[in-house]
Formats: structure tokens, C-alpha cells, sequence
């Protein structure tokens, strides 16, 4: 809990910055998936709702094929939720880090964790992106772009590893150990 209380270096006060914008992003992807539920339930009951969260018109997919449709949705859904639960795996192992002594069991599997749900992440977009080559084939229609706002996150991801492992270096130099 050092990091959070007293974020003395330099090192401590961007991961204290990097904890708070996770719990931001963690909040933002559960409000992102419980707006595109709440959507697709009004979509499911009133044809014309098929307006998802952020402006993303699923009409004419609605209208083409509800089991399309609906696949299209669980796979926003299943992205947002893996994206939240990525970002509260990056809080838990910000919390659990020690600037003293960064590099413990602990950390280092809820690191593996992180990548397993990054991965599961993109295997969620690709089958997403499959289903939807497959819908510009049949139907002409683009329906949406997985790939612009996924870059942000993941530089974040990536760069909260290089912060811990910029501190793992620092503390090899001063005590000549070995990670």
C-alpha cells in the first residue's frame, strides 16, 4: 500500500497516476457493458431502440437477423467486460506491488492473469471481426470499428508493465541481484 499512500520517486507517483486512470477505465468498460445491455433489452422489446451506446445503429443488423444481432451485442458486451476485468487486474497488481521489492510471485501472477484476459480480449474481437467481414459480405453494411479506441488501451496496459519492470531493473543495479 506504499504506492498509494506516499508515492515517493518518481516511478511511484506514475503508477499512483496509472492506479487511478485503471479504476477509471475499470468503471468506464462496466458502464459501457450495462449501457449496451440495458440497450439491446430496449432493442429486443422496441425495434426502433436498436441505437446502441455511443451513437452505434444496429437497425438494419436488428432487421436482417436477430441471432446476428444479438451475437454482434454479446461479443461489445463480452469485449467491455474483459477490458473492465483487465483493468481491475491492473489495480490489484498495482496495489499488491512494493516499490521496495516489485517483483514477488504475487505480482508476477496477476501479471500472467492480465495477459491471459488481454488475449482473451482479442480472441473476443476477432471472432467479432470475423462475424463481421462475414455481414459486410451478405449484407454491404460496415457496422462498426473495433480497432480505433483499442490502441489507447492497450499502450496504457503496456505501459503500466514497463513501469514495473523499469522499477525491477532500478532495484537490480542498486542490490546487483538477478530477476
Amino acid at each position: 500500500m506504499e504506492l498509494i499512500d506516499k508515492p515517493k520517486t518518481k516511478t511511484g507517483q506514475i503508477l499512483s497516476v496509472l492506479h487511478i486512470l485503471a479504476w477509471v477505465a475499470f468503471v468506464g468498460y462496466l458502464i459501457e457493458a450495462g449501457s449496451i445491455i440495458i440497450s439491446y433489452g430496449v432493442s429486443c422489446l422496441n425495434l426502433e431502440g436498436a441505437d446502441l451506446y455511443k451513437g452505434l445503429n444496429l437497425f438494419n443488423l436488428r432487421q436482417y437477423n436477430f441471432w446476428h444481432y444479438t451475437l454482434y451485442v454479446s461479443f461489445m458486451v463480452a469485449a467491455s467486460i474483459l477490458k473492465s476485468l483487465t483493468a481491475f487486474l491492473v489495480i490489484k497488481a498495482i496495489r499488491s506491488m512494493s516499490l521496495k521489492n516489485p517483483f514477488t510471485m504475487e505480482v508476477a501472477g496477476k501479471l500472467e492473469k492480465i495477459s491471459y484476459v488481454i488475449f482473451g480480449t482479442w480472441v473476443v474481437i476477432m471472432l467479432s471481426n470475423a462475424q463481421l467481414g462475414m455481414l459486410l459480405k451478405i449484407t454491404g453494411e460496415l457496422y462498426a470499428n473495433w480497432i480505433s479506441g483499442e490502441f489507447i488501451f492497450m499502450a496504457g496496459v503496456v505501459y503500466v508493465f514497463s513501469q514495473i519492470f523499469k522499477r525491477g531493473v532500478e532495484i537490480q543495479s542498486e542490490n546487483d541481484l538477478t530477476v
